[in-house]
């Protein structure tokens, strides 16, 4: 008979940000993409008492994956268990905790803790798992300091553009989603280069044109839901951008018409900002340059959708 080794570790963080700040950040799986650079998205399937399904979309050695988990919540421990529902080769089980302890009113200590096993009896096997959670559990526990700490600070901003459109759900998302196109479409994509080797899961690389003639490359994967929404990560950002996170969402507003909205939200590289604006730009008016840009090209591709959508429903059946 195989007796399994259960190990246990614990790895913790302090952070300068309120216990409860960052307990919501932990429990909202909605904001791991701005705290968790693997995350490109992540949503909770369904919701019983304190117990929840989620699921994550994350890059893993450049590759875009999925995968469910199960959480229970405790908010007056301020604390979140979880467990994997199914473990892949050569961990036979995983599971922890998230706890978030108060120190004052605007410090805490994070501890993170895991218990696992390995699917066979190689010891080598259980080594292997120990070193991937030593170096997974100080690279999370490092990226949620940094996203609680900016999100303390103010340092994250998000803003959102809408149109209306006289047509339905289905030549809108058609637009968004065809962006292999775009570079035909829209004015200020130069070079476009879209990759989907799972369906709804696109790698999007572009160029853009700015008005002053540059252009700048960007790399995203976006998870794309016919027809309602389509939402993205950038993990090649321009320089003034250390995050941008992105949606766009299609939702009825009437017969034969529907809101189309496009939201951003931005962390800015601020070691940058001089270098990239001139030794006068200000933190503000590098958000105010941003905001400019992106929700710019968001409207042009807003409004070439809304156009593209309207003639379609417009043209003549079988033309």
């Amino acid at each position: 008979m195989t007796t399994r080794t259960v190990r246990e570790t614990e790895h913790s963080v302090e952070v300068q940000a309120p216990a409860d700040q960052v307990y919501a950040l932990v429990a909202d799986v909605s904001s791991w993409p701005q705290i968790f650079p693997p995350t490109i998205h992540a949503e909770s399937l369904s919701r019983r008492g304190d117990t929840e399904q989620i699921q994550i979309w994350a890059t893993a050695n450049g590759e875009a994956k999925t995968w469910t988990s199960e959480r229970v919540h405790d908010p007056a421990a301020l604390s979140v268990s979880f467990r994997q529902r199914k473990s892949q080769h050569p961990v036979g089980g995983m599971g922890g905790r998230w706890v978030v302890e108060p120190l004052s009113d605007a410090h805490c200590r994070v501890r993170l803790l895991h218990d696992f096993f390995a699917a066979g009896d190689d010891p080598a096997d259980l080594e292997w798992i120990s070193q991937a959670v030593e170096r997974n559990s100080t690279s999370e526990l490092g990226a949620l300091k940094a996203g609680a700490e900016a999100s303390s600070a103010g340092r994250l901003f998000t803003f959102e553009d809408t149109v209306t459109v006289q047509a339905g759900a289905e030549g809108v998302y058609d637009f968004l989603n065809d962006a292999q196109l775009w570079s035909q479409r829209l004015p200020h994509v130069a070079r476009v280069r879209l990759e989907e080797n799972t369906p709804g899961l696109q790698v999007l690389e572009m160029d853009t044109s700015t008005k002053d003639g540059s252009t700048h490359t960007t790399r995203s994967i976006r998870v794309c839901r016919p027809h309602r929404s389509i939402v993205y990560k950038q993990i090649v950002l321009p320089a003034l951008m250390d995050l941008h996170t992105g949606r766009w969402l299609i939702t009825p507003a009437g017969p034969e018409e529907v809101q189309v909205s496009s939201r951003h939200t931005v962390q800015l590289n601020r070691s940058r900002i001089s270098e990239v604006l001139g030794p006068d730009a200000t933190v503000e008016s590098a958000q105010a340059m941003v905001r400019q840009a992106l929700s710019g090209n968001s409207m042009t591709t807003l409004h070439a959708a809304k156009a593209h959508a309207q003639a379609l429903a417009q043209a003549p059946a079988g033309s």
